[in-house]
C-alpha cells in the first residue's frame, strides 16, 4: 500500500461501529486518526480528531458507496 497514492474517506460522527468494522473486515483500507477543522454553529474553528479509512482511490470509492448505503438502510 506504501507505493501507491492514499486517499482518506473521513468517517461521519455517527456511523454504526458495525458499519465500520464491516468496511474493516471487507475493503483493503486503514482506520486512521484524521484532524477535522469544524465550521458550523458554536464549534467555528474546533479541530476535532475523527476516524477515516485511509486506502487506494478506487478503494476508498467503493467502501463511501457502501458506507452511504448502508447508512440508508440504518436510517430507514
Amino acid at each position: 500500500m506504501e507505493d501507491a497514492e492514499l486517499f482518506d474517506l473521513v468517517i461521519p460522527p455517527g456511523v454504526p461501529r458495525t458499519i465500520i468494522r464491516t468496511v474493516m473486515e471487507n475493503y483493503n483500507v486503514e482506520l486512521v486518526p484524521h484532524n477535522t477543522r469544524l465550521s458550523f454553529a458554536n464549534m467555528d474553528g474546533d479541530e476535532r480528531e475523527l476516524l477515516a479509512f485511509r486506502g487506494e482511490k478506487e478503494e476508498v470509492e467503493r467502501v463511501e458507496a457502501f458506507m452511504f448505503e448502508e447508512l440508508k438502510k440504518f436510517i430507514n
